[in-house]
């Protein structure tokens, strides 16, 4: 457990003397910022227009200004954001060992690998759920100084198990990235991993196998493409639970196995 708590910390001040955690909240805050300015057309797209917000000839899908409309869309965003967000926290978290080529000097320390390994996990799993609430937060008072109709304490309880849910389903996922970018020994394969999964999840909704391809459940446990309990099943979440286990003991093994001399 010391063991834990040592790599744990020093996992931390890294996070603590870098600018990525500030660039990572900047870059996911942009999405409650948007969904406002989305509140905002859809009020009164004619005053809008006139202020040079949209053009004159944008066609206005997003539905109607309501609490409803913007929960989905930080729900949905939290999704399909998330898949990239998170997945440049794990890249760096993991990769930045070999760019700055520390990864060796793991071999001199009295703490385990497995203890490195593990404090990595639990450094990306708290960050990237607090971006998650980051955005919950920022989406309630942006959605509070808009003024829009619809607010309710049900839709406020359901539309939280919908955006940490989603993050949650997103965040399991992340163990393959964190091995690309391991045995990748860098970024590179792990943003390379990213695009492929996300546009892996794409085709599979498409197709109809979303529900069987862990990398697409997020988004549709958000709602991006209808009800979840239409289009998810239990066999959905047991993809998740096993990729996800998957991913952490090859993670924890490679790390293990693996000669970080070279």
């Amino acid at each position: 457990m010391n063991n834990f708590i040592a790599a744990f910390w020093a996992e931390v001040l890294k996070a603590r003397r870098s600018k990525v955690p500030f660039f990572t909240a900047l870059g996911f805050s942009i999405v409650p910022l948007v969904g406002g300015l989305f509140m905002i057309i859809l009020k009164d797209p004619e005053a809008a227009k006139s202020m040079g917000l949209i053009n004159a000839k944008a066609q206005l899908t997003a539905g109607t200004a309501e609490w409803s409309t913007l929960f989905n869309m930080l729900s949905q965003a939290t999704a399909v954001g998330g898949a990239i967000i998170f997945a440049i926290v794990t890249a760096w978290v993991f990769g930045r060992e070999f760019s700055d080529r520390t990864a060796k000097e793991f071999l001199a320390l009295p703490t385990s690998r497995e203890a490195i390994v593990a404090a990595k996990f639990v450094l990306i799993a708290l960050w990237t759920f607090a971006l998650t609430v980051l955005i919950l937060i920022l989406g309630l008072i942006v959605g509070n100084n808009v003024d829009i109709p619809g607010w309710s304490m049900g839709l406020l309880q359901s539309s939280i198990v919908d955006i940490l849910g989603s993050a949650v389903l997103t965040i399991a996922l992340l163990p393959f990235v964190a091995l690309i970018a391991s045995a990748g020994r860098g970024y590179m394969s792990a943003f390379g991993w990213m695009i492929f999964t996300v546009a892996l999840a794409q085709i599979a909704v498409i197709t109809g196998w979303g529900d069987w391809f862990p990398w697409s459940v997020p988004a549709l446990f958000s709602g991006a493409a209808g009800l979840r309990t239409e289009l998810l099943g239990t066999h959905s979440y047991v993809i998740v639970l096993l990729t996800s286990l998957i991913g952490l003991i090859a993670t924890f093994l490679w790390w293990r196995k693996a000669d970080h001399t070279k």
